[in-house]
């Protein structure tokens, strides 16, 4: 899942370590009450992490208030990819099926939506059937049918006008790509993609080359929203879309504010999902990150858009002065440094290993923002909330353990196994729009000078990723050795994670997430083997074994299991996080405590 973590710029790259002292104290000392939350009105510290704060006193009515240091990549649902997007696009946006309205754990379990049940699974795993709930209408009151559907899911075949959202759709369903679109469909009713079928307007039933076991998750996405053809604008669809859901927008400045308004053609019992608490949401853009965290300490919002958590000077205040308006879920991501194959030495297994064991583990968690607004230190490849994944438990270069402050003599020993004793040099390349990631480069590159590393860093223009990180090429031509990057999972399995950055078939010329360049015949293999297995005990198995195949390769340097401090109003009701949106607080059901 893309992140958007540009909130908490910072001119001196260090500032975002300078903070982290004062927040360790803070953090330990709490400041105010045991929760911090008593005098204030607020639920408590940590009282909405994985579990429902204020959950009977949300009212219906007022206005939810939102503020945000980016705006969405898009709100097109076939463009957005940002995780943030596809939380508050339930507002409008509806699906044949989504994620439970239920904290943590889950949260991350699909339930009916549009749909009357979950899937009814045939052919082997390569046919699904649903059938649409009674009274579901768009917000001109006229019926959802299954076309409405299997045309908003034809529009991801529609990249050269629609590109940025997620693929998973479109690759499974025609793998060969012999569908062009809806743009370019030379059937009479642009429906012409021959692996959905619309036998009635109640029936939709996709038909699969072959089995892939994740298949419901992806129908989950909002990738897979219907879209009214005599609505679509195409390119311009993200400035205003057509509502499924409880909500409509209203207005749209792009960068300065958003207004979501009641669907009034919405009907709360065509729909078990949402509740629909506020009258209006209300979204404001700042280019600041401390001035919204300002207003967030101030009362004037209710809560973060981005959920990517409160920059370094906001967070010290808020853990002093307002801790009980506080959470610290586990993110969902993983942060981390990557090794390209491309550049010489790191074609040598021995060479990433020496990395791995020089890195100082506890001083790059530091960099992070230590374990509260950091996390765990990373010992691994999977995100806890994937199925397989086995946390600190595995832990195969011992980061948390014995070598957790690094340990030059066994890195030492790479350095003479892969032919370079004496140490070699490289460079690290870092999004320049990430304070955080500089702070970590710049740990790792003191830490590896110890063992005769010297890595030169390399800020890049954090809003160009994918054309120079994300280009194999313009990785080997800088000669960028160690790449540092974060990624959180798509959907919570080994595939929604981990297939675009593992996969030997996920390599791209432009876009690429497989910074490794992994070609493993092994790890290949076993992705393969995961698409058919349709039991979940299998698919489990096969995703612990992944990562441990992942994690032999060197291919990685894990830094952090992530976690973030968040802030929720005291106006807030019905509030908590959630795994389905990697720790994010799950908007569609919050509401206010007084309409006021």
């Amino acid at each position: 899942m893309t992140t958007q973590r540009t909130s908490g710029r910072r001119k001196q790259a260090w500032a975002a370590v300078a903070a982290v002292a004062a927040l360790l104290t803070t953090a330990a000392c709490g400041g105010g009450d045991s929760d911090g939350g008593s005098k204030t009105g607020a639920a408590g510290f940590d009282a909405a992490n994985n579990k429902v704060a204020q959950a009977d006193l949300a009212k219906k009515g007022g206005t939810l208030k939102f503020g945000g240091a980016q705006d969405a990549d898009s709100w097109d649902t076939t463009r957005g990819y940002y995780g943030m997007m596809w939380n508050f696009a339930r507002y409008y946006s509806r699906q044949l099926v989504t994620n439970k309205t239920e904290p943590g754990k889950a949260g991350a379990e699909l339930t009916p939506d549009l749909a009357t049940g979950l899937a009814k699974v045939t052919d082997d795993g390569k046919t699904y059937t649903y059938t649409l709930r009674d009274g579901i209408t768009w917000e001109d009151g006229k019926p959802i049918t299954s076309k409405d559907v299997k045309y908003g899911i034809e529009r991801v075949w529609a990249q050269d006008v629609l590109s940025g959202g997620p693929v998973y759709l479109k690759d499974v369903l025609d793998p060969k790509g012999e569908y062009k679109g809806p743009y370019k469909d030379t059937s009479p009713d642009k429906l012409g993609l021959k692996a959905i079928e619309t036998p009635d307007d109640k029936t939709i039933v996709f038909k699969l080359p072959a089995a892939n076991s994740d298949f419901e998750e992806m129908l989950g996405l909002i990738s897979a929203s219907p879209v009214r053809q005599d609505k679509d604008t195409k390119s311009k669809y993200g400035l205003k879309p057509f509502s499924s859901g409880p909500y409509k927008f209203q207005s749209y400045s792009p960068g300065k504010d958003l207004t979501l308004v009641r669907n009034t053609e919405w009907k709360q019992a065509s729909d078990p999902i949402r509740k629909a608490y506020p009258d209006k949401i209300t979204v404001q853009f700042f280019s600041d990150a401390n001035q919204l965290d300002q207003r967030l300490l101030n009362g004037d919002l209710d809560l973060d858009l981005n959920q990517t958590g409160l920059s370094p000077q906001g967070r010290t205040t808020a853990l002093k002065q307002h801790k009980g308006n506080l959470d610290n879920p586990v993110s969902g991501y993983i942060r981390y440094a990557t090794f390209p194959q491309s550049v010489a030495p790191f074609d040598n297994i021995e060479c990433r290993k020496a990395v791995i064991y020089g890195a100082d583990h506890v001083s790059l968690q530091t960099a992070r923002g230590g374990p509260i607004a950091g996390g765990d230190i990373g010992t691994n490849m999977l995100p806890p909330s994937v199925a397989g994944a086995e946390g600190q438990k595995y832990d195969p270069y011992e980061m948390a353990g014995a070598n957790k402050k690094g340990n030059v003599a066994k890195a030492k020993e790479a350095l003479k196994a892969c032919g370079k004793p004496n140490g070699f040099s490289t460079t690290i390349a870092v999004r320049n729009n990430k304070p955080v990631e500089v702070a970590t480069a710049q740990s790792l590159q003191a830490s590896l000078k110890k063992i005769g590393i010297n890595a030169e860093i390399d800020q890049f223009d954090g809003s160009q990723t994918s054309g120079i990180i994300g280009s194999p090429e313009n990785v080997k031509k800088k000669g960028y050795g160690i790449i540092i990057m974060g990624w959180g999972p798509d959907f919570p399995t080994v595939q929604g994670f981990g297939m675009p950055l593992w996969d030997s078939k996920y390599i791209l010329e432009s876009g690429n997430n497989n910074f490794a360049l992994i070609k493993d015949k092994a790890i290949d293999g076993l992705f393969d083997d995961y698409v058919t297995t349709l039991d979940d005990a299998g698919k489990t198995k096969i995703a612990t074994e992944i990562n441990h195949k992942v994690m032999e390769g060197a291919y990685y340097l894990p830094f952090v299991f992530e976690k973030f401090i968040n802030w929720r109003s005291d106006r807030l009701a019905n509030v908590y996080t959630t795994d389905g949106y990697s720790g994010m607080y799950d908007f569609v059901n919050l509401g206010l405590k007084s309409t006021t």
